[in-house]
């Protein structure tokens, strides 16, 4: 029997050509003359990949269901300086998250990561009676999650790539058939650990100093700027990537 079980197609039909001599339909080539339309390619190239990265990300509607939480933590604490009390309250609010959510018929996997998350704050901070351990769980997520993606990016199977691979309908084609798009997929995944790596790096000194408020307050102000700084390096990398090669189920039985 074939060991082919898919077949690769890139964009569109290899033969038909886009009006305006663009190339293969649905591809990102250049255009054989001058002409205003000469920048639609780089355009659906742009909105394509900016696209894909906020799809992954849950939007900025994710990240906030994900920053919010932590936000009303430290409010609620400096109002009553009760651990118990702060900790209801940030599970209370992703509660709501997820009810609306639920009531838009929206997907719930971004505010349910946030109630799972802080849960385990919660828990940890009550059972402790320290205000700081609340953060002990993200804090530990983040190192782990920085040396998950430098470890999916030195054995080449690059944890952006993996991300996103499903979200472009390539699957993991990227791996084998499409060795520039493998580069930059690897190239963003260390610009995360780079820049995702900043988080933890600056928190912990402040939870190990048992500084409450600038660690709570820092927490927050670092939750949606580098993300959106790691998305934007992101896209930056996939427009100079070449497009992504589907893959498509085969249309014709296996051999046998």
């Amino acid at each position: 029997m074939s060991n082919e079980a898919t077949r690769v197609t890139a964009h569109g039909p290899q033969d038909e050509e886009r009006p305006g001599g663009y190339g293969p339909a649905g591809g990102y080539g250049q255009p054989d003359g001058p002409g205003p339309a000469g920048a639609e390619p780089e355009r659906d190239a742009s909105k394509e990949a900016a696209e894909t990265v906020l799809k992954a990300f849950g939007g900025i509607r994710g990240m906030v269901d994900m920053t919010l939480p932590g936000l009303v933590y430290i409010v609620a604490f400096n109002i009553t300086h009760k651990v118990p009390v702060a900790a209801w309250s940030a599970l209370a609010l992703c509660a709501v998250f997820v009810v609306v959510r639920l009531a838009r018929r929206e997907t719930i996997q971004h505010a349910f990561s946030g109630v799972f998350g802080v849960a385990i704050g919660a828990w940890i901070s009550m059972k402790t009676g320290k205000a700081e351990d609340f953060y002990l769980p993200g804090l530990l997520w983040n190192v782990g999650y920085c040396l998950a993606l430098a470890v999916s990016a030195l054995v080449r199977w690059p944890m952006i790539g993996l991300m996103l691979g499903p979200i472009t309908g390539e699957m993991f084609t990227w791996r084998k058939q499409n060795p520039g798009r493998l580069a930059a997929y690897t190239k963003a995944t260390w610009a995360w650990v780079l820049i995702m790596g900043l988080k933890p790096v600056i928190l912990f000194p402040l939870y190990l100093a048992h500084n409450i408020n600038l660690l709570g307050w820092l927490k927050v102000a670092l939750g949606i700027p580098p993300l959106l700084l790691a998305m934007y390096v992101t896209w930056r990398i996939l427009l100079t990537a070449p497009p992504p090669i589907k893959a498509e189920p085969d249309e014709e039985e296996p051999e046998e």
